[in-house]
């Protein structure tokens, strides 16, 4: 499959230990431009003598991005 196309739409997820530019850099690199940043919360769920509790431990940031030209 040589004749493969690159997806005009693609979500980039920012890796752990990854700076915002490093993951802008991934993305250009790519082929792709950032056209929204998406931030949400990650959360733990414990329970302590029988109550429930929800505690946010972090956030997940991501990237929609689109492709910069059509591959023909």
């Amino acid at each position: 499959m040589a004749n493969q196309k690159k997806m005009t739409k693609k979500r980039f997820e920012l890796g752990e230990n990854e700076t915002i530019d490093a993951c802008l850099a991934r993305i250009k690199a790519e082929g792709y431009m950032p056209v929204r940043k998406v931030e949400e919360p990650i959360f733990r769920e414990t329970t302590e003598n029988g109550v429930k509790k929800v505690e946010p431990i972090g956030k997940s940031v991501m990237f929609d991005a689109k492709l910069l030209k059509t591959e023909q």
